[in-house]
């Protein structure tokens, strides 16, 4: 029986980039660990198999550099992650308590390769969002959000959102923060707590529960005070009580800030039975109904991962939540798929609420609400943001290395896909003589007009990089001085240009730098092979990434 998809009946149809990377799954924190990358490609798995490659574009993200980390993260922290090791850790026990790196946050074997999946595919989600290559991108290896600019914490290296959000400043003058985790969003928060360009709204569980921050009370300072909304709440919630604050909470947010784009984090420990949450929220009257609520306003939303630690609920809850961002409601019989009998004993797609106990009596939600709705009402008219146009980026910065990283692969070590796949011949390098007959290879574009078969350019979206100086969330920073920063002038800046075309770039902190492109090609829409998508044909030449 084929699995059922049922079209949102009065939804217009949305652009939806999905990002997926097959080597994410290969890492693993340690034994015991709550914390399993596994559980991203259980849910790419179900996406695959449910048929929803049929809706939307999937790509695998290039990874983020380290010149693209120190964006947000010191240079000296950054280069502390590429270079321990579980090997070598040995020779950097101080470093290991300066950052915070030991127990919650483990040295593994991949760790910044772990890292730069995470932050590759939230950046570049933003920057197809900003390039309006699509409407709405998916990246669930993303919302690593407790994050510090010099400080790992909550299982968080690299805060891939504040990458993220940096990358839509360039092209909108305010974005909105929602998050959805059963933890505070924290390190988001302080990235963004002097400025009035972000706005950060977290809904969580407050009270000797890590990370112990987003009191009420906590609402920004100086240019940003009253644009960081935090909504503590107690054990228990239920759908409907979650949904009596969240909706109204939004909805004034959208009214009185009005922001250009949105970033969500969908963290699912907030769902009923997570193995560190305390919660009571259902799948689809929980959960994803904040989802379809935040996609019903209409905005560039890049919706992020999170939190979530009961493996087969994360991968309910996001494969059904791709559904929704791409226009379907998934059926509640999950098809067969690689992980099949994880989700017995019910194979359902659906993760119910249980009966605990609501601590969150009707008279604390409504008091809550109200306080922050009344800092809602301090929030003044938009910020005043010069425009200009972005700089064109230099050719030479954006190509790409064919035989980038082979050198520093060691031949005993599984090289990633990414890698592989940038190996292998596409049939456009290959042209023979119309004498070897039908069996001889051809170059299909050139035969494209005998044929009568359509080809055209790969889809690639060249991203900007914003390079900046010290980096800090309360300091001088590119993340403290993005209130006075410029904003590309999108009419300008994406006119006339292709998907071909090399996109421009700009410096939103203190000094510029050099970019790169990161750009994969769109696969065919693949059958479902065990729940993984067919890797899809790599690029030509590198002379392609360059549009030449």
């Amino acid at each position: 029986m084929a699995p059922v998809m049922n079209p949102i009946d009065g939804e217009h149809k949305k652009r939806v980039c999905y990002f997926f990377d097959s080597d994410v799954s290969g890492f693993h924190y340690g034994p015991g660990h709550p914390m399993k990358p596994t559980r991203i490609r259980m849910c790419h798995s179900l996406v695959m198999n449910y048929g929803l490659y049929k809706k939307m574009e999937i790509f695998r993200a290039k990874p983020a550099t380290k010149r693209e980390m120190t964006q947000f993260h010191s240079d000296e922290y950054v280069e502390f992650l590429s270079r321990i090791t579980p090997s070598n850790m040995g020779n950097y026990t101080k470093e290991q308590h300066k950052y915070n790196v030991g127990d919650d946050c483990p040295v593994f074997d991949g760790l910044f390769e772990y890292c730069s999946i995470s932050a590759g595919g939230s950046m570049e989600g933003a920057a197809r969002l900003s390039r309006d290559k699509c409407d709405i991108a998916v990246n669930w290896a993303g919302g690593l959000h407790h994050a510090k600019k010099s400080e790992a914490s909550g299982f968080c290296y690299v805060n891939d959102i504040v990458l993220g959000i940096l990358e839509l400043l360039r092209y909108h003058t305010r974005v909105l923060y929602i998050d959805i985790d059963v933890h505070h969003g924290d390190g988001v928060e302080e990235a963004f707590y002097t400025t009035d360009r972000v706005m950060t709204c977290s809904f969580h569980k407050y009270g000797e529960f890590f990370p112990g921050t987003g009191e009420l009370r906590d609402v920004g300072i100086g240019k940003g005070k009253y644009y960081a909304l935090n909504f503590p709440l107690r054990d228990g919630i239920t759908d409907e009580s979650y949904k009596s604050v969240f909706e109204p909470v939004i909805r004034s947010v959208m009214e009185q800030f009005d922001p250009g784009a949105i970033v969500l984090q969908c963290g699912t420990d907030s769902l009923s039975g997570d193995k560190l949450g305390c919660l009571n929220l259902s799948m689809r009257e929980g959960h994803a109904s904040c989802v379809k609520f935040v996609k019903s306003f209409n905005k560039p939303l890049l919706i992020l991962g999170g939190g979530g630690y009961t493996m087969r609920n994360v991968s309910r809850c996001w494969a059904y939540e791709t559904g929704l961002a791409a226009g379907v409601e998934l059926g509640s019989e999950i098809p067969m798929n690689e992980y099949y009998e994880y989700f017995g004993p019910d194979y359902e797609l659906d993760v119910k609420p249980s009966n605990m106990e609501d601590m969150n009596s009707p008279g604390y939600l409504d008091r809550v609400k109200g306080i922050v709705l009344d800092h809602l009402r301090h929030v003044g008219g938009p910020p005043g943001v010069q425009m200009q146009d972005v700089p064109r980026i230099p050719i030479d910065d954006i190509m790409d290395d064919p035989d980038e990283g082979e050198d520093t692969i060691s031949k005993d070590e599984r090289r990633p896909q990414r890698l592989l796949d940038s190996r292998r011949q596409a049939d456009g390098e290959l042209s023979d003589s119309d004498d070897e007959g039908e069996g001889g290879r051809r170059n299909h574009a050139r035969h494209a007009e005998r044929d009568g078969v359509a080809t055209g350019a790969s889809r690639r979206a060249a991203v900007g990089i914003m390079t900046t100086g010290t980096t800090h969330g309360l300091g001088p920073s590119a993340v403290a001085n993005v209130a006075n920063a410029p904003v590309a002038n999108t009419t300008a800046g994406s006119s006339g240009q292709s998907d071909m075309d090399i996109d421009d770039d700009s410096s939103v902190g203190q000094t510029s730098g050099p970019a790169r492109a990161r750009s994969k090609s769109k696969p065919p829409p693949p059958a479902p092979t065990n729940g993984m998508m067919v890797d899809p044909p790599a690029p030509s030449t590198a002379a392609a990434a360059a549009g030449s």
